[in-house]
């Protein structure tokens, strides 16, 4: 066990594997950096396709044991990781601001919500129930029970780092599994290294939890096609997660996927509009909006538009933007220069053809201005793609049965939000829209540890939280025991 500190150069030059922290060697290293300052924080082995088989080894080694745990011992992991997580709340925000340039307010999220998915994923031991069956045969009883799929492999992201790796990994060890996590390159220590800190001090077993840090094009295919994992849990974009589920399906395994969004924002011409622009304030510029649910179009009635607009544009450019360790920042750093440029590229297209830049649309660095555009359609860049920035289009509507068609003109069905004071509209309204997830007075970005979380048409496979996840890190086995002679036909 490791008595660093978790800190930025507390020694996170290690992978983990079967419960040792293994040196870079002679491994090419990724250079972790700040993207605020773009200061170089750590460097991290890139793990290679034999660390891949070496972490799949090391956990199905250990599962079977650790499946052979009493409930009370895998529940007193997460708790123990749980008290870990509470006990260092300072030192783990730190290393979120510095290393996905996580404002103060969005560690808060990000810390409380991974802590509720502990808080529920300690209870599955004691939820792995079971069902007794009548039987056509004579004499058999038919018992069906959930059991454990083995071994679950896990590829996270990096805008959520701790919460995204942490909702597949606290639920899978619960439920009597072990783990091979591959964080992203760009937060290899708080979606990955930090894990293995947190249920290394929690007392898991050697081999159950493995991380392997490492770039996607190296070694991704390894981690989701590899025969040993049962399940394959990966939240990223749409095109990457087709790939990872081919790779998966190659071996049998279940893709568990959270995939990207294209989530609306609805405003119908009764809505309370100082309710509606506060929930897309917080929708769209929360990290940066770089979050899979937050508001990626804003569609306002015709009625309201301009009002609308104005007042967004009026909160987007007063939200204070700079160093996320400071605590006035809302809007930080993009993660990196290709994200960066991206959304950049996606606003200038929009503008190019006809878009109206109504606040922002600069940059200081890679900390992008809170940007509002009007005069979009559905058509334009910053619209019609997942820009993944703090960017936020306008788009107007005329009738209930536009706003539907144009929240559903999308391969994506993630999340949404419907603001209007007519209920039965805004049921009208969440009920047509082709989402996963959807709220109403509300905005897109919710999780709730005991809530289904997931999306339809190519936002993914699955559900996260709550039972459902339950459902994703177990499967079911049919006994059946013949208390007498049964007669055959043969």
């Amino acid at each position: 066990m490791t008595d660093l500190p978790l800190t930025p150069d507390g020694g996170w030059e290690s992978l983990y594997l079967a419960g040792k922290w293994t040196d870079v060697g002679d491994r090419d290293v990724l250079a972790d950096e700040n993207p605020y300052t773009r200061e170089e924080i750590a460097t991290v082995p890139a793990g290679t396709e034999d660390d891949v088989d070496a972490a799949y080894e090391a956990a199905a080694e250990a599962q079977e044991r650790w499946a052979a745990q009493p409930p009370q011992a895998r529940a007193g992991a997460i708790t123990a990781a749980l008290e870990f997580v509470g006990d260092h709340r300072a030192e783990i925000t730190e290393l979120l601001a510095v290393e996905s340039g996580s404002t103060q307010v969005k560690c808060e999220i990000e810390l409380e919500t991974a802590r509720g998915i502990m808080q529920q994923a300690a209870s599955y031991p004691f939820r792995m129930d079971g069902q007794h069956m009548d039987s056509i045969t004579p004499g058999k009883e038919n018992v069906a029970e959930r059991v454990p799929v083995g071994v679950v492999g896990v590829i996270s992201p990096w805008n959520f780092p701790l919460h995204l790796s942490m909702r597949a990994v606290a639920p899978a060890i619960a439920a009597g599994n072990a783990v091979v996590l591959k964080p992203a390159s760009n937060t290899p220590i708080t979606g990955g290294l930090l894990l293995a800190r947190i249920f290394e001090e929690a007392g898991v077993p050697e081999g159950l939890v493995n991380v392997v840090p490492g770039r996607g094009s190296e070694i991704g295919d390894a981690v989701a096609g590899h025969e040993i994992p049962r399940v394959i849990a990966f939240t990223g974009s749409t095109e990457v997660g087709q790939r990872v589920a081919e790779q998966a399906a190659g071996t049998c395994a279940l893709p568990a996927l959270e995939l990207g969004g294209n989530n609306v924002h609805v405003v119908t011409d009764d809505a309370d509009l100082e309710r509606a622009v506060d929930g897309g304030v917080f929708g769209s510029f929360l990290h940066q909006g770089q979050i899979c649910i937050s508001i990626n179009r804003h569609l306002v009635h015709e009625d309201v538009y301009d009002d609308y607009v104005d007042a967004l544009a009026d909160r987007a450019a007063s939200l204070p933007t700079g160093d996320p360790r400071d605590e006035e920042t809302i809007v930080g750093p993009i993660i990196d220069e290709s994200q960066h440029d991206q959304i950049l590229e996606y606003v200038e297209g929009s503008v190019d053809d006809g878009a109206t830049v109504e606040a922002g649309g600069d940059h200081d660095g890679l900390v992008v201005e809170p940007t509002v555009l009007s005069n979009v359609d559905n058509d334009m860049a910053a619209a019609c793609n997942e820009h993944f920035g703090p960017v936020a289009p306008v788009i107007p509507f005329s009738s209930v049965d536009e706003a539907i068609a144009l929240a559903n003109d999308t391969i994506h069905g993630l999340s949404g939000s419907v603001h209007s004071e007519d209920l039965e509209q805004a049921r009208t309204i969440a009920d047509g829209i082709d989402t996963g997830m959807i709220h109403i007075n509300d905005q897109p970005i919710n999780d709730e540890p005991h809530v289904p979380f997931g999306g339809m048409k190519q936002s993914g496979i699955g559900r996260y939280n709550g039972e459902q996840i339950l459902e994703e890190v177990t499967t079911t086995k049919w006994r059946s025991v013949q208390h007498e002679p049964r007669e055959y036909p043969f």
